[in-house]
């Protein structure tokens, strides 16, 4: 699957379902203030997860090595502890 840009990401997350938001980054800024990137020039960002809860406060955080064949169970299974089911 290739997307082309954010509305490519809000459509697929349509049809997915997601009941949360997937924010695209064409421009780095996300990934420079959440330390993905150390700089604009920066080719391809690190891989950061980051969750927040309803209030907007930081609840988990996943920004070394993650797997990407592992990972999405890995923060499903954390949210789902965290928040419920």
């Amino acid at each position: 699957m290739t997307f082309t840009g954010p509305g490519a990401n809000q459509s697929w997350a349509e049809d997915e379902g997601f009941e949360f938001e997937i924010w695209s980054d064409d421009d780095k800024d996300l990934a420079l203030y959440y330390g993905a990137a150390r700089s604009v020039w920066t080719l391809a960002p690190d891989r950061v997860t980051k969750v927040f809860d309803a209030s907007g406060t930081l609840v988990l955080e996943y920004i070394d090595r993650i797997d990407v064949g592992t990972h999405p169970a890995q923060v499903l299974e954390d949210v789902t502890l965290l928040f419920g089911s």
